[in-house]
């Protein structure tokens, strides 16, 4: 059977839900949910092969863009546009409980510019009635050609199934660019890293979490089959390493204990964590 391709870039205001989403339609947990806001920074691939059907998704990190200082917007614009670059349909998802008519129309007409099928996503719909909806959803495709609308609940599982169909039938012929066998572009090293990152950013607040790196030291599998690894919380201000640690030590436990315990979901085996906090300068030198 001749293989077939469709790549689509999933686009949204930040938290709509599109981890959540893409993670889904994978199968896998490949992509971190938080609350909190730009928690996608890196752009993340997923892939899902249906018979001969192979569909790769771009999830990029959220439209809007934080004022604060500690967001480096350069990196997340760039993943925001490599993902829209290299997709051939966009998936515009939209928390319905939030839904903004001027910033959604905004942002619609610059996806336009892109010349590629937009399709929009109506998340969370259990949490509010459809009708108030309509009418704005109207105006906007009076004005953006939308080529079609999806109801869904990603937290819930609802309406995926009604995607995977209308995806599966604008997928065009092409070798795949993935194997079989793979699910994301990402590492399991990089997998672990994020569960950390994920950690931090629900113990901690404000800036500390954007301004930190996490890099893997150790990633060994024992004779046992358990996996050990260790990582390093590289801060870039000193003043960083007691808030982290916490009163008694017991922040760093929390963070440790929280980012095992995913990291031991998605590997289905007994993790032994380690974490250190280290200075920028530490990692230069």
């Amino acid at each position: 059977m001749k293989k077939k391709l469709l790549k689509i870039s999933l686009i949204g205001k930040t938290n709509a839900g599109k981890s959540t989403l893409i993670n889904n339609l994978i199968g896998e947990k490949i992509s971190i949910i938080n609350k909190k806001i730009n928690t996608t920074e890196d752009l993340i691939l997923g892939i899902k092969n249906i018979k001969n059907n192979q569909l790769i998704f771009y999830d990029t990190p959220g439209i809007s863009f934080d004022k604060n200082f500690y967001f480096n917007k350069n990196k997340l614009k760039k993943n925001l546009w490599e993902g829209l670059n290299n997709s051939n349909l966009i998936l515009y998802i939209i928390d319905s409980y939030r839904f903004n008519f001027d910033e959604t129309l905004i942002n619609l007409i610059k996806l336009q510019e892109l010349q590629k099928k937009i399709c929009i996503v109506l998340n969370k719909n259990d949490l509010i009635k459809k009708d108030k909806l309509l009418p704005q959803l109207s105006k906007i495709q009076n004005q953006i050609n939308i080529d079609s609308f999806f109801n869904i609940s990603a937290k819930k599982k609802l309406g995926i199934d009604q995607i995977f169909q209308y995806l599966l039938k604008n997928t065009y012929y092409s070798d795949w660019e993935f194997n079989n066998d793979e699910i994301t572009d990402k590492n399991d090293i990089f997998i672990t890293n994020e569960c950390t990152r994920n950690a931090i950013l629900t113990q901690l607040h404000k800036e500390i979490p954007y301004n930190i790196k996490i890099s893997n030291e150790i990633f060994k599998y024992l004779k046992n089959g358990d996996l050990k690894i260790k990582q390093n919380i590289y801060i870039s201000n000193s003043r960083y390493k007691k808030i982290i640690l916490g009163k008694r030590g017991l922040k760093i436990k929390e963070i440790r204990t929280k980012s095992q315990k995913e990291i031991k979901t998605i590997f289905n085996t007994n993790i032994h964590l380690y974490i250190n906090i280290l200075s920028y300068n530490a990692k230069k030198n």
